[in-house]
């Protein structure tokens, strides 16, 4: 049954505490970052830091009504959010007006919108419908298809709209996945897929003895899947011989090719001999598989069939399907090109932002970098090396800190729920905020590449500190609701 509850007594004020804390810190930044000398006030209307506040109280104001709806109306309704959201998200794709390169953003008057922020919290609230229903379980290819279906469909219409930081965001889901039952493998496989392209496109202009530089990164890349087969059979717990026979095998063939080859015997091509190996290892698991009845070893050819391919398609989709500005910006982190007046221009002034801060900062209002506004989207995308400008290694660690304290808070709340509908949209919630700040971070330090997306309560914008706000209080009123059943 239930019973009455008190919003004020049942509110995680912690968490309120942290979203006004970061949110006022955020908006100073924004003064910061668009100060003008002949800006009167931090309130004056006609600039930035006086159209946020505006923004700021509008979404404290719409967290108070958030506060007041019952959370089963959120629930009841998700999927029906959702549905309009595709519709909003396909309209605006076709109707919206090209703004910097995308067409996301929806021109109403004099306020402009964009769904895609919104999108991310209606995706939420949906999976966590659907996976909060009765008797579903992430145990069959049925529940991955309908899950995979919700978490990519507005994905792939933002990547129309050419958002693609945007529809990255929803790979924070995989965290949902994980907490909710998918094998650690999936992840695994995932982080395993991206460094895999790193490695083929990063060493695709090094050179190797026998092997021309467009196929280098694959040499180094079919050297690491060969390595993993004999720690997959280990973890299989083969006969104790097979791993270790495996690995030597291995290095005796590689030592063989490159003492002929160093000798000038023979030009020896290292392209083939990794190729030689993998088919190698293939046809003797596949052998033994059916030999012995072994069906882990056909894990592992399925392993080295299906990454052996991918790293082929890695190359094709970075040549091929990519921008040439987002193979740029892949290039210039990875340290293959510098560009400093070109696609790497924002990134190398942001770390000029942040490097003459200090440790203790310039003081507030007092960043050259800033004023002179050297960085290019200081206030919005590149709002951090504001930070780290006037406040400091001492600023930018506080900043962090109080991030980091605010996840940990969500994740505490998220597991306390009693409803599975309100634990799975809370680690919906931890993840979409995790992506953002560590990708927006290090993207500005030049960890991660440019891909546009802003940084939680800092970033200036209406569009994107409601949608935070919206993730943000939706989750706390199911963490209200939680008392208000009596069990």
């Amino acid at each position: 049954m239930s019973r009455n509850i008190s919003i004020k007594s049942s509110l995680d004020w912690a968490t309120v505490i942290l979203y006004l804390v970061l949110v006022f810190i955020g908006w100073l930044n924004v003064y910061g970052a668009s100060f003008d000398y002949d800006q009167t006030s931090i309130f004056d209307f006609s600039y930035r830091s006086g159209k946020q506040f505006i923004w700021i109280v509008c979404a404290i104001g719409l967290a108070g009504i958030i506060l007041l709806i019952d959370s089963r109306f959120f629930q009841t309704f998700a999927i029906l959010f959702y549905i309009l959201m595709i519709v909003l998200l396909i309209v605006t794709a076709v109707v919206a007006p090209e703004v910097k390169g995308s067409r996301s953003w929806l021109v109403l008057g004099p306020v402009s919108i964009q769904p895609a922020e919104f999108s991310k919290f209606i995706t939420a609230l949906a999976l966590a419908k659907v996976m909060s229903g009765y008797g579903f379980k992430l145990n069959n290819f049925k529940s991955y298809l309908i899950t995979g279906f919700i978490i990519l469909l507005p994905a792939i219409i933002i990547i129309f709209q050419k958002e693609t930081g945007s529809a990255l965001v929803y790979a924070a889901f995989l965290l949902v996945l994980y907490r909710e039952g998918m094998p650690g493998m999936i992840p695994l496989i995932c982080f395993c897929c991206v460094v895999l392209f790193i490695i083929v496109i990063r060493f695709s202009d090094v050179p190797f003895a026998g092997v021309e530089a467009a196929s280098a990164g694959l040499v180094v890349a079919f050297i690491l899947i060969l390595l993993a087969v004999p720690v997959l059979l280990f973890l299989f717990k083969s006969d104790k011989e097979t791993p270790k026979y495996t690995a030597w095998g291995y290095f005796a063939l590689f030592a063989l090719a490159t003492f002929i080859h160093f000798m000038g015997w023979i030009s020896v091509n290292f392209l083939y001999v990794t190729l030689f190996c993998i088919a190698a290892s293939i046809i003797y698991l596949s052998v033994n598989a059916i030999r012995f009845r072994l069906p882990h070893y056909w894990f592992i050819v399925l392993f080295l069939v299906g990454f052996t391919g991918y790293c082929y398609s890695a190359e094709y989709i970075f040549e091929r399907i990519l921008e040439s500005h987002q193979q740029m910006r892949i290039k210039v982190v990875l340290g293959m090109e510098n560009d400093p007046r070109g696609v790497g221009y924002n990134v190398n002034q942001a770390k000029i932002a942040i490097g003459s801060g200090g440790f203790l900062g310039k003081g507030f209002l007092n960043g050259t970098q800033t004023k002179l506004k050297y960085v290019p989207e200081q206030d919005t995308d590149f709002i951090f090396c504001t930070v780290g400008e006037e406040f400091g290694f001492l600023g930018s660690i506080t900043v962090l800190a109080l991030y980091l304290l605010f996840l940990f808070r969500l994740i505490h709340l998220a597991e306390r729920q009693r409803e599975p509908f309100a634990r799975i949209y809370g680690y919906s919630v931890v993840g979409i905020f995790f992506f953002h700040i560590a990708i927006n971070i290090g993207m500005v330090i030049g960890l991660a590449p440019v891909i546009g997306i802003p940084l939680p309560f800092f970033s200036y914008g209406g569009s994107s500190l409601w949608a935070f706000t919206f993730l943000l209080f939706i989750f706390l009123r199911f963490d209200i609701s939680k008392t208000a059943r009596v069990h």
